[in-house]
């Protein structure tokens, strides 16, 4: 005798969303209590110093700004490869996400080079509160992307293989992970200029 779980892949009465969808926007909302109050400690170091630099004396603006292009861009594949589920075209659903994950990779390559610099020029966490928090928040996104780059990944390739079985509910997979794509986009986009600009 097995188990049925129900709202797997059709929206639950109550929520009208799945119990995926439901998880992952609970998960979400932990996430932006996670960087809201790194946010908030930022403001208030900030406000409560006599002195602070300006992001453009430690950090790389230009590489900032292509981190940000790759980052909307690989949103925008993301969306195009869960649209490709919604056509039943697998094909090109393993297309976008292929590029969703390489464009990850690409933005830690940029990440990895920034980091590569500060600290070849002696810019270390310890040096002062405003290396600190920029090294605390992006190496927290980083972390964040790197989790998205393996559920993509297993999306694209193990995890695939639902769709021969289950395509609606692939199809939700595909969609939640979609959703916390878009947040760790959306933090960079409050990072960059937060960090880089002001």
């Amino acid at each position: 005798m097995s188990a049925v779980i129900p709202y797997i892949s059709k929206p639950h009465p109550v929520t009208g969303v799945t119990n995926a969808k439901f998880g992952i926007w609970l998960f979400l909302a932990s996430e932006v209590m996670l960087f809201g109050a790194l946010f908030s400690a930022y403001i208030v170091l900030r406000v409560g110093a006599e002195t602070w630099p300006h992001g453009s004396e430690y950090l790389s603006v230009p590489w900032a700004f292509a981190n940000t292009v790759v980052l909307i861009t690989s949103s925008l594949t993301m969306v195009m490869s869960w649209a490709a589920l919604q056509m039943n075209n697998f094909a090109k659903y393993k297309k976008y996400m292929g590029a969703t994950v390489l464009l990850s990779f690409g933005f830690l390559i940029i990440k990895y080079i920034e980091y590569s610099a500060k600290f070849h020029h002696g810019y270390f966490p310890a040096n002062n509160t405003f290396l600190a928090i920029y090294f605390t928040m992006t190496g927290l996104h980083g972390l964040h992307v790197i989790g998205g780059i393996i559920v993509n990944s297993y999306l694209l390739f193990p995890g695939s293989k639902m769709w021969n079985t289950d395509p609606e509910r692939f199809a939700g997979r595909v969609e939640c992970a979609g959703l916390y794509w878009h947040f760790v986009d959306l933090v960079w986009i409050f990072l960059f200029p937060v960090l880089y600009l002001l």
